[in-house]
């Protein structure tokens, strides 16, 4: 089977396919019908912009049939005006109610982060949730073990405060999720985080709150004892982790940011 069909008894011949291509693996001529290039096969990254953007359903991919390429509903799109107020209305959440989360529901988070975008659609992204309250208290000494040797003022003020009790590190979340890859895959670092950013903005539409897990990222790269401790799979690394929990507290405000630094460069 070829890397993708076209039904020619709807397909309009607009050749869309084509120019929207990212890699321009679509031949097409005024008066035919798209078909891979010889090459489509080995550089074909597998995005589905061409089942996408095809307005009659005429193409379908092998690896991504059309009938399995839900159509968007334009009931369900975001006016500027939702979009700001979601995005402003997001908090990163630092006190959790002591109360698990199921399984399912994280899960349907991951589900959905995964449609994440990554460089050259590689969905080099890998998941490890971690929600057993022993393995979070022993990788939270651990982490406790590194700030101890970290001479920075803020770092010893929050060692301190840890010292004396508080959790700091992670907030008395129920789970914290990991995003790992590749050491080598330079791809990876800012997949890692777009795919983490996703979880954070749809855990606000479950109930859920998140916050980046700064001195776990800093420890999973830094201190051999806690990598080890994580137990990645070889040759991978720590590119992100997130608290996830719900939230004890219901936030009433959009609060303010910066005034952001914007250099023009206009023709």
């Amino acid at each position: 089977m070829d890397l993708f069909q076209v039904n020619q008894e709807t397909c309009n011949q607009d050749g869309i396919c084509a120019a929207d291509c990212p890699a321009g693996l679509i031949d097409f001529h005024k008066g035919g019908y798209p078909k891979p290039i010889p090459e489509a096969e080995k550089l074909c990254i597998r995005c589905g912009h061409c089942v996408a953007i095809c307005p009659t359903g005429s193409l379908s991919h092998r690896e991504m049939p059309m009938e399995q390429c839900p159509t968007i509903r334009k009931d369900l799109q975001l006016t500027t005006e939702h979009c700001e107020h979601f995005l402003r209305n997001r908090r990163s959440i630092r006190v959790y109610k002591d109360k698990p989360v199921p399984q399912d529901e994280l899960n349907r988070l991951i589900e959905i982060a995964r449609y994440a975008p990554s460089g050259r659609n590689c969905q080099c992204v890998e998941w490890l949730v971690l929600n057993n309250r022993d393995e979070l208290h022993n990788l939270k000494g651990l982490i406790g073990d590194w700030m101890s040797t970290i001479p920075d003022t803020l770092v010893k003020w929050e060692f301190g405060r840890w010292k004396a009790g508080q959790d700091v590190i992670l907030r008395n979340a129920p789970v914290v999720i990991v995003t790992h890859a590749e050491k080598a895959n330079r791809f990876a670092p800012p997949a890692c985080t777009i795919a983490l950013s996703y979880v954070d903005l749809t855990a606000t539409t479950m109930g859920l709150g998140c916050c980046w897990a700064g001195f776990f990222m800093s420890a999973a790269t830094l201190y051999p004892p806690f990598i080890e401790a994580l137990s990645l799979p070889e040759g991978h690394q720590c590119f992100g982790a997130m608290m996830v929990g719900y939230p004890s507290f219901t936030y009433h405000r959009l609060p303010l940011r910066k005034e952001p630094p914007i250099t023009w460069r206009s023709s």
